[in-house]
């Protein structure tokens, strides 16, 4: 397994280009499955993660070509079903969690999927039951096999439903959406997921021929349509690299800008690193991190109590940066208590950071608590390895502030998640090899 070695310490400056959406990619790009037609989708993130769901579909039998660097044309017409059935599918499928986006498309136009059971980060438990419930609602029935732990679904008919989610998952909502647009008649989907990523499967699925209403909000009402068409879509930048880029510039006291980065998509990120203390200016669609050669100082409530910062669902703030925020407030000046709701494993990484120096207190799976240093006190580098996709990039902002040489093992789970890193910011002036 690569490793990363960091030679931290250093300023960084100049300018980046934030990815494509991964999460938005992976619903994006199973959205394919639902035409006969050509689908071109351009700003496709060149991770591990995409890729790998990409491949998957070209032994599916859809025709993949690559127009450019990150744009790709998909043709979903001659689709070899047995597929799914093969020791090979549940391999490949089983090693992303994306895979399970398949199950939608899948159903509404073949009236069978299967999967295994999903892969991805290992960051606490990840309930599918949302996905299954609401399409067992539109008429499909399952079977689970024990011994390859995989899922057959299937149906006669999907048919219209109101259906109530007992959470609002992003990846469920959008399986959920992909599986009524071609249903017959009315699906209303309440309590539905409302990120920006669920909003551009839906402007898609509307270029498709798709009939789908209340857009933005958590109140969907999908009209089935009897056949989809073909239609060209651009997936937004990547919110949590913006958050990490905006992390990694306040971490080293580096002026970075960060291109084209959509403001009207970021919802709390960058008041929330606001609240931090961090600069951020606004020019045009960029945006600029100013160098803080000072510090930065975390604001308390306007009662005098110590800040909270916790993730939600949209427009709330996203557990994809809160392993950011952590690591962030471990240079600030001030306390903050982070509260990580989501996911009971994703804070488990802290104790590596306090193996380099910094103060915190991790009071249970889901909260921690930050005192920072003010860079009175410098991290130390130290080796380290990444547990999931997120905490491995908060490590690497951690490391990258570090004086020394770290490293980093167990890279693969960066990879799965961001594109090109070591180049990218080397180019801003960091030191980073693979070994």
């Amino acid at each position: 397994m690569d490793s990363f070695r960091i030679f931290g310490g250093k300023k960084l400056k100049g300018e980046i280009i934030p990815q494509g959406a991964k999460n938005e990619a992976l619903q994006i790009i199973s959205a394919t499955l639902l035409t006969s037609d050509k689908i071109t989708i351009n700003n496709i993130p060149d991770i591990k993660d995409v890729m790998m769901l990409i491949e998957l579909l070209k032994e599916l039998g859809v025709k993949v070509e690559k127009n450019s660097k990150n744009s790709f044309s998909f043709s979903s017409n001659k689709i070899n079903l047995s597929f799914l059935n093969s020791s090979t599918f549940f391999e490949k499928a089983s090693k992303i969690r994306g895979s399970i986006m398949l199950v939608g498309p899948l159903l509404a136009r073949f009236k069978i999927a299967s999967f295994p059971k999903p892969g991805g980060d290992k960051i606490g438990r990840r309930r599918i039951d949302t996905h299954l419930n609401g399409l067992k609602e539109l008429g499909a029935e399952f079977s689970y096999n024990n011994k390859n732990y995989s899922y057959k679904i299937s149906t006669k008919k999907l048919k219209g439903k109101y259906i109530l989610l007992d959470e609002a998952s992003v990846t469920g909502t959008a399986n959920i959406i992909m599986a009524s647009v071609l249903a017959e008649g009315i699906t209303t989907i309440y309590n539905a997921a409302c990120e920006p990523y669920i909003q551009q499967l839906c402007s898609m699925l509307i270029k498709m021929g798709a009939n789908i209403q209340g857009i933005g909000s958590n109140l969907l009402t999908i009209s089935g349509v009897k056949k989809l068409n073909g239609a060209t879509h651009t997936i937004l930048p990547d919110m949590i690299e913006i958050g990490s880029w905006i992390g990694l510039a306040a971490m080293t006291k580096s002026e970075i800008r960060i291109k084209n980065v959509s403001w009207e998509n970021l919802g709390q990120i960058p008041n929330t690193f606001r609240k931090l203390g961090i600069k951020i200016l606004k020019e045009g669609d960029d945006m600029i991190i100013p160098s803080h050669n000072d510090g930065y100082e975390i604001s308390n409530y306007i009662d005098g109590s110590i800040l909270t910062i916790s993730d939600a669902p949209w427009p709330g703030f996203s557990p994809d940066l809160i392993s950011i925020v952590l690591v962030v407030a471990t240079q600030a000046r001030g306390s903050i208590l982070v509260h990580q709701k989501m996911f009971e494993s994703r804070l488990f990484f802290v104790d590596k950071l306090i193996d380099m120096g910094a103060k915190i207190i991790l009071s249970d799976p889901h909260r921690a608590s930050v005192i920072g240093l003010d860079f009175k006190s410098e991290l130390k580098a130290t080796v380290m390895s990444s547990p999931d996709i997120r905490a491995g990039i908060a490590l690497l902002i951690a490391a990258l502030s570090a004086n020394g040489t770290s490293v980093i093992q167990n890279v693969e789970q960066i990879d799965r998640g961001y594109e090109n890193i070591v180049k990218r910011l080397n180019q801003l002036g960091a030191e980073i090899e693979r070994i």
